[in-house]
């Protein structure tokens, strides 16, 4: 589905954003912050930084973190959209980030989005920093919910206005802005079709995400701001629980970190129909499944693939039931051990 209907889009291309940009964000965030530039850098800090932080007592329900996200962003008028395909088919098998919903009008320059405002995305992507072993860090899954604010813009000075508003939105989530800070580089940097500036920002030593001011190198004009967090990680620096227990609960000490993180991401993708096949989306699917421990599922996965369900249906009701999505899960590892046994017999 396309959202049309940009109107004419008012002056105020992004042209010398290393100029133009301290400007705009010194605009929006007010006196109480403090900006430092240095080789072509920025880094935006609070003047009252320093101060200790004290995670809530009790952690929020993944329901009621993103009810308040949809809250907050609706005070600010920017309404929740629903989520893409998870199967995407186009220049990704699948969905990776919530700013291909800007793919028309930055990637073609017209004035059309697959989606606008608030976006809650579940992805899926293999780039995640591991450790040495091969294992994801703390921090990272191979599946997620990208939270998103993707928008076209029609003035620079707008990418500020939203920052200020994600700053909104971390106070109504108990964060407070003397522990946020925010740095990047000015100058554009650029990947085929599309420019754009990156800012990170961070909650103390975790990094949170990042905002991204966009354009269509050949229209300029074509702006729109992605401002992106993972819902996980956000829970992660709001709560300062451990990784696994946080994302796994009781499942975390049950079974190998690759294991719990591959059930997920199958019954991610499984439930939205995205079978095992030799290649496409469902190569994904099936790779994801050969990481899963066959030992540490002998007893099978339903209880994992129920808890990582109810999660996944958060964001969107699946087309494929539980109990189909835990057998074909277990008939794939059925059939990938006794491919594996007979390897072994042939070379034995």
């Amino acid at each position: 589905m396309l959202t049309s209907g940009l109107g004419e889009l008012a002056p105020g291309p992004p042209t010398d954003t290393e100029g133009r940009l301290p400007a705009v964000l010194r605009q929006a965030l007010g006196p109480h912050w403090e900006f430092t530039f240095a080789d072509g850098r920025i880094a935006i800090e609070h003047a009252h930084r320093g101060s200790p932080y004290r995670p809530p007592r009790q952690a929020p329900s993944w329901e009621g973190l993103l009810a308040e996200l949809k809250a907050s962003f609706a005070a600010q008028g920017v309404p929740q959209d629903a989520c893409l395909p998870l199967r995407w088919g186009r220049e990704t098998e699948l969905t990776i980030s919530a700013v291909q919903a800007l793919d028309p009008l930055l990637k073609d320059g017209r004035p059309l989005t697959y989606r606008s405002g608030f976006l809650p995305q579940p992805v899926v992507r293999f780039t995640g920093q591991r450790d040495a072993s091969g294992d994801l860090r703390d921090g990272f899954l191979t599946s997620f919910v990208n939270v998103s604010r993707v928008q076209p813009i029609q003035r620079m000075d707008e990418y500020g206005v939203i920052l200020d508003g994600w700053l909104s939105v971390l106070s109504r989530l108990g964060f407070h802005a003397r522990h946020i800070s925010v740095q990047g580089k000015l100058a554009a940097w650029r990947r085929r079709q599309v420019e754009g500036v990156t800012l990170r920002f961070n909650h103390l030593d975790l990094s949170l995400g990042d905002i991204v001011l966009l354009w269509n190198a050949d229209n300029p004009a074509r702006m729109a701001v992605d401002l992106g967090t993972g819902l996980e990680r956000l829970a992660w620096a709001r709560t300062r629980l451990g990784w696994m227990d946080l994302v796994f609960g009781k499942f975390a000490p049950l079974a190998p970190p690759p294991t719990l993180d591959a059930v997920r991401t199958a019954t991610l993708l499984l439930a939205h129909g995205i079978r095992p096949t030799a290649r496409g989306a469902g190569g994904i699917t099936r790779r994801v499944i050969g990481t899963i421990d066959p030992y540490s599922a002998r007893l099978g996965v339903s209880s994992l693939v129920r808890a990582s369900y109810r999660y996944w249906r958060l964001f969107g009701e699946p087309n494929v039931p539980w109990p189909a999505v835990a057998m074909a899960i277990e008939e794939e590892l059925s059939i990938s051990l006794s491919v594996k046994v007979d390897r072994v017999r042939h070379t034995g």
